[in-house]
């Protein structure tokens, strides 16, 4: 293998690691933040839903992952049936029943990071609650601005990994007889 298709590979697997933005011919992998924030509402019969909604103008990837759905104090012995309203991948809005939550049998419900995409809607279908939603809001973030110094390091770092050496073909040996 000829030192050009070793950086040509160099080139191919960076290039597939990395996302929009670049240093010369080469894409470099663009800087990822992840925040998590504490997400909680509550249904009862004075507050039958709850919208979570993001603005529209903001880039990041809103995700919201909910943990778990449980009746507080005061609810009655009834079946508290919640349902969320999201859109499907057509964009078409439907509802859904997630949990039918009774003080008597079921009082509470795990949902193991039950993963949305905002807008949604948390409605209390029946029942009069109060049902306490939690999860979290996880916003991904990801930054095109790269300074010069990571720049130059980036650029320093695809230079030291082109100059590898080529593979040889390993030699064969003759058997004796």
């Amino acid at each position: 293998m000829a030192a050009g298709t070793a950086a040509a590979l160099v080139y191919l697997s960076q290039e597939s690691r990395s996302r929009a933005g670049g240093v010369g011919d080469l894409r470099v992998p663009a800087p990822v933040t992840v925040d998590s924030f504490f997400f909680g509402c509550e249904l009862s019969g004075h507050t039958r839903s709850f919208t979570f909604k993001i603005e529209e103008e903001d880039d990041a990837e809103h995700v919201l992952a909910l943990t778990m759905l449980c009746l507080t104090e005061g609810a009655k012995d009834e079946c508290n049936v919640v349902e969320v309203v999201a859109r499907n991948h057509d964009h078409q809005e439907i509802a859904v029943p997630v949990a039918n939550l009774r003080l008597s049998c079921q009082p509470m419900l795990s949902l193991d990071d039950f993963q949305l995409q905002p807008p949604v809607t948390f409605r209390l279908k029946s029942g009069s609650g109060p049902v306490r939603i939690t999860g979290r809001h996880q916003i991904v973030t990801i930054s095109n601005d790269v300074s010069e110094e990571e720049e130059s390091e980036e650029e320093d770092n695809v230079e030291e990994e082109a100059e590898l050496c080529p593979i040889l073909p390993a030699k064969k040996q003759r058997g004796r007889r």
